[in-house]
This record gives structure tokens, sequence and C-alpha cells, in this order.
């Protein structure tokens, strides 16, 4: 009975050693302070760029025979044919790496221009471009989903700095910053501060995208790394004078210019504006219509990704050759 009675003894002592001891560690632990909001920002920043090239690594190693036949298609015909073809966006990221890309990052431009409240008669059922609801997505959401995914295997640090411009108090002067406090990490980050802020804008006017192209410039001039601007905007340009100049300037950096028209246009000016642009460093101007190559295909998004970054690959070379980098 005694030896029982010194066993519990010597056992409730153990547990109240190990109690102490555990209390004690834990107390420096929390003495020591916890993580900052910069360390924390820089751990997942981390496991960010870890998730990025293990994403990239996947595609550089994914050589297929659907793969390789698709990019010849992608080679040698129209590139309607080639969305006919494509049934993922993987599969533009594939056809993005075998024809040269290799790193870019991401620049979204936002138009809160006014005529977003009429251009959604014929292509969004009659509703503001920037209609937010649980149903589907409007061609914003749609647009900065779709190039987001494509594009980030080969996004090198993740962040995504996104703009609005032609509201009511920037007009056509400047642009803000959708998220002013830091840079979002990553297009589903863009979407949900887009989500988040569309609602509270005041739309206003004119389209100006100098302002919005003078800001991306300053971004590669920082960071060193090539860039692609992508401007989504449901309008013409109303000042081409300045917006040519800003396009002119730009080719003097590793930066490329996605402009993608939503709603319903017409887009023939924009066309026309694209085709009359001066002789630059290289050709580092895109314009994409939207409606015009999702509707009435079998997949909308894939067909959008490969007309939108068709030319990418060659402005990607041409800016290596120029030393640009």
């Amino acid at each position: 009975m005694d030896d029982i009675i010194v066993t519990v003894i010597i056992a409730a002592a153990v547990v109240l050693l190990l109690f102490l001891y555990c209390r004690r560690k834990r107390s420096r632990t929390v003495s020591a302070g916890s993580p900052t909001e910069a360390e924390e920002r820089r751990l997942i920043k981390e496991v960010k760029e870890k998730t990025v090239t293990v994403t990239k690594r996947k595609i550089m190693f994914a050589e297929t025979q659907r793969t390789a036949s698709l990019f010849e298609l992608f080679k040698k015909t129209n590139v309607q044919e080639v969305a006919k073809e494509i049934v993922s966006l993987d599969e533009v990221s594939a056809i993005m790496h075998k024809a040269g890309l290799e790193d870019c990052n991401l620049i979204f431009g936002i138009d809160y221009t006014g005529s977003n409240y009429l251009q959604g008669k014929k292509t969004f059922g009659g509703k503001c471009l920037h209609d937010i609801n649980d149903r589907g997505l409007n061609p914003y959401q749609s647009v900065i989903g779709t190039l987001g995914e494509t594009l980030e295997p080969f996004d090198s640090d993740g962040a995504i700095p996104a703009f609005g411009f032609g509201d009511a108090y920037t007009k056509d002067h400047s642009v803000f910053s959708l998220r002013p406090e830091e840079i979002p990490a990553g297009f589903k980050e863009v979407l949900e501060i887009y989500n988040q802020i569309t609602p509270k804008i005041r739309l206003g006017g004119p389209t100006n995208f100098a302002p919005l192209i003078n800001r991306a410039i300053e971004i590669v001039k920082a960071t060193n790394a090539y860039h692609i601007l992508v401007i989504v905007a449901d309008g013409q340009v109303t000042n081409e004078r300045a917006t040519t100049e800003a396009i002119v300037e730009a080719s003097n950096y590793p930066l490329s210019i996605i402009t993608v028209g939503v709603g319903d246009g017409p887009w023939d000016t924009m066309e026309e504006f694209d085709e009359k642009l001066p002789v630059r460093k290289f050709d580092n101007f895109h314009f994409v219509d939207y409606a015009k190559v999702t509707q009435g295909v079998d997949n909308p998004s894939a067909s959008f990704a490969i007309h939108a970054l068709k030319e990418i690959p060659d402005q990607y070379k041409a800016i290596k050759r120029l030393n640009l980098l």
C-alpha cells in the first residue's frame, strides 16, 4: 500500500513539473513577442513564391505531345483556329512558355468611366459592366481571373499592382491604387479588392490611358523586371495624343501593353488606333475585343487568353534582344 502511495506522489510530481516547464516555455515564447506583420507578410510571400515556382516547373516539364502539337498550330495558323483546339488555361500557359515566355509580372488597370452603365446592353444583359452579383462574373472580373490564372506561373514575385482610372475623382488626370496600403498578392486578391471597392466608386470620365501607362513605366523602372500592363476599358481613348506618346515612351522599357475592350463597342476606332501607332523600339501594344473572342465558342476563357496573349512571346523576345531588361 505504501508503495502505491509513493508511486502516485511521484507521478503527480512529474506531471506538476511537466506542467510548470511547459508553462514557463510558453511564457518565454509570448514574452519574446509574436511575429510582426512584416514577418508574417514575408513568410506568406515565401510560401507563395514557392508555390509559384512549383507551378512554373510543372509547366516547364509538361512537355506532352498535345502541347507540342498545339504550339505548332499556334506558330503556323491564325489564332482563331488555335483557340478552337485549346481546352484549358493551363494549355495557354504551356504554349506561352514553349513560345519563349520565361518570367513576367502583371499590372491591372480598371476603367471606371460612366459609360460602363451603358456598354452592357448587348453583351451583358443591359447591366452596368461593373455589376457584381452571385449569378456570374462581370467582364472585368473575367479578364482579371483569366489572365491572372494564365500568367500566374510566370509571375516572379506574386505582387500585382492594380489601379483604377476614369472615376469621378481622378477623371483623365491620374489613377488611384485599388489597395493603397500595399500591393495585392496574386490575382485572387486583386479580385477580392475589386469586389470590395467597386460598389463604392463613383463612375466618371473621360477615358485616358496615359496616366496609367506612365505609372506602369515608373513600376518597371523601379523593379527592372518585365511587366504586362492589362488595361480593361469599355470605351475608346479620348486623348489619343497623350496616350500615343505614353505608348511610344513605354517601348523604351520591358513593358507590354494589352488593352481589353469590354462591352458593346463598337471597337473600330481602337483597332485603327492600334494599327496607326508610330514606329517604336518594338511593337508593345495589342488590342483585343473581349466579346468578339468569347461569344459563340466552346471555351470562352481559353479563347480570350490566347487572343490576348498571342503577341507576348514575340514582344518578350524583342525586349531581350534590345537588352531592355
